[in-house]
């Protein structure tokens, strides 16, 4: 009889410890999963309307066969100067119209391709790319230690030099 109820007191805190092991592993996932982090888009905040390429590769391929000119952002997450120009390329409606006539493309990676970084890894620095897979390196910023550098006052100077890569286009092809 005295080991029945050893066995049944076991039993019992058994289930207890249980059930109250199963009370924690639910009190964190809720406090984890209480503020859904919105999945990360392809523009990641550079115009969520704008289509974006996801690789390099695939960017080429579709600017070559769309005949359209290819604009490639570089840019780090946690780099103050990215987010500012995100900012202010991101709430410039002429650039986001004006963006829609691109393949577009951002990254936060470097790639291997030495010609996206013709003068260097730095960031945000923006390259544009014609249809015959050519970096124009022609089309700068106004700086000239980091000529593919724009800030967030400049926004003008890309939005010419985006036009820039839209009517060389015309003419040479």
């Amino acid at each position: 009889a005295m080991e029945k109820s050893y066995m049944s007191m076991f039993l019992l805190l058994v289930a207890i410890s249980c059930a109250l092991a199963k009370d924690v592993g639910k009190k964190e996932t809720k406090e984890t999963t209480a503020k859904p982090k919105l999945p990360q888009t392809l523009s990641r905040g550079w115009g969520d309307q704008l289509i974006w390429t996801q690789t390099y590769e695939e960017a080429l391929f579709r600017s070559k066969h769309s005949n359209k000119p290819l604009m490639i952002i570089h840019h780090l997450e946690d780099c103050p100067h990215s987010q500012a120009l995100k900012k202010v390329f991101a709430e410039n409606k002429d650039i986001q119209k004006l963006a829609e006539k691109f393949i577009l493309l951002n990254l936060v990676y470097e790639t291997t391709d030495k010609n996206l970084s013709p003068d260097g890894q730095y960031v945000p620095r923006i390259l544009f790319i014609d249809p015959s897979l050519t970096v124009r390196a022609d089309i700068t910023g106004r700086y000239s230690n980091r000529l593919y550098a724009y800030e967030p006052s400049d926004i003008s100077l890309l939005y010419s030099n985006m036009q820039k890569a839209m009517k060389l286009l015309k003419t040479e092809l």
